[in-house]
């Protein structure tokens, strides 16, 4: 018996993907819900798991587009772990297309560029469909190899130093559409202050460990940053509102998306009515929210919706930006690298670990005045920790 091995649907409005790599090869026996292939779409990346039991038949190969309930694969039931037919879709992926001496899968540009570096094309782990090696492939594998004074033919050289190209993968070309988007349909500025961490700091190394122990994970600067914004946002509501045509749309829920950069792009999962959630529970969830960002298994429907965002260039040593909005909401904030800096307490100059934070916003819904007076009140709550658990 064959089970036909389909492209489930990954989201609404999503028609398409790309499979973007296999877990298993022709001729491997499968197991029930085991993962079988990644489908990637202008959203998220999707595990797909095996429907039934038996040995596989791979029929679409890896970089090719997909529509949503294309057939991809086969498993064959009664086979007994006898590998079935090769099927002329899954050859394309599999089968060499150069003399089968030289092992690799490859294109013409290739193998010939390879002839004239002396290079064991079976050495090199290609990037191509089916896992074909690729003229950019051998370049990577010439470059990686290279050697102080290594002498390199010149027309390999001439290769080496050209330039690379690339196909965007659906993720990164919906963020592009989505940035661009952000920039031509709505009027944004940005506005800027400055936190002093030290209070924040001084709670977290007094309570660090006993929080760890009590609630198995690590107490971090971003469920306060969560917790300010919350107490901003409901005293400007403006800022956790959106515009929907002629209306503007105001929020009485806080959804609040926390970007997370990978491999293949930003993702901003969402963090769902964080004003119900404790320090812990919002933890717990960034923590399981990037993990799976990273492991490519978050779903479309961990990162749709989402009322207000918060990104931390400061993770990778940012001290100032101006944060792009996610669309259709109306606010973003940023976070930085913290740095001591000397400034002014009581006519005193000191050294404080500070932080500049920065708001982003649409101009056509949030007036300058609320829009610092949000960010004043993040501040106040970053510096006055005590201000969020009595919100005063």
């Amino acid at each position: 018996m064959i089970t036909e091995i389909k492209v489930p649907s990954v989201g609404e409005s999503i028609s398409e993907g790309v499979l973007s790599k296999w877990y298993k090869k022709t001729g491997d026996t499968v197991k029930v819900n085991e993962p079988l292939f990644e489908v990637e779409t202008e959203k998220a990346t999707t595990e797909i798991v095996a429907p039934d039991a038996g040995v596989l038949t791979i029929l679409t190969a890896e970089g090719d587009k997909v529509l949503i309930g294309a057939v991809v694969g086969k498993i064959n039931k009664s086979t007994g772990g006898a590998s079935p037919a090769t099927s002329p879709a899954s050859v394309s992926a599999s089968v060499a297309t150069e003399p089968a001496s030289s092992g690799a899968v490859s294109n013409p540009a290739a193998r010939h560029l390879a002839e004239k570096a002396g290079v064991d094309l079976s050495a090199i782990a290609g990037s191509g469909k089916g896992a074909r090696v690729l003229k950019e492939d051998v370049i990577a594998h010439v470059e990686s190899q290279q050697k102080p004074n290594a002498i390199v033919p010149k027309d390999v050289r001439r290769e080496v130093a050209r330039e690379t190209r690339q196909r965007m993968t659906p993720i990164r070309q919906r963020i592009a559409e989505r940035l661009l988007h952000a920039q031509q349909s709505s009027a944004i500025l940005t506005t800027f202050n400055e936190a002093d961490m030290s209070a924040i700091m001084a709670f977290r190394a007094k309570y660090k460990e006993s929080f760890q122990k009590k609630h198995g994970v690590g107490l971090g600067f971003m469920s306060f940053f969560v917790k300010a914004v919350i107490e901003g946002l409901k005293a400007y509501p403006a800022v956790n509102a959106r515009i929907d045509n002629q209306d503007i749309v105001y929020h009485h829920f806080y959804d609040i998306g926390v970007a997370v950069s990978t491999e293949k792009g930003l993702m901003v999962p969402v963090l769902r009515n964080v004003d119900e959630l404790t320090f812990a529970e919002i933890e717990k969830k960034i923590v399981e929210l990037a993990v799976k960002a990273k492991e490519n298994k978050i779903t479309v429907g961990d990162l749709q919706g989402g009322t207000f965002t918060i990104t931390n260039g400061g993770t990778f040593g940012s001290m100032l930006s101006t944060p792009i909005l996610n669309p259709p909401q109306s606010g973003i904030l940023g976070m930085h690298a913290i740095q001591k800096r000397a400034v002014v307490v009581d006519d005193q100059i000191v050294i404080r670990p500070m932080m500049y934070i920065a708001l982003s916003y649409d101009h056509r819904i949030i007036d300058g005045k609320e829009a610092v007076s949000f960010l004043v009140r993040v501040k106040e709550c970053l510096e006055n920790p005590e201000r969020i658990f009595f919100s005063v």
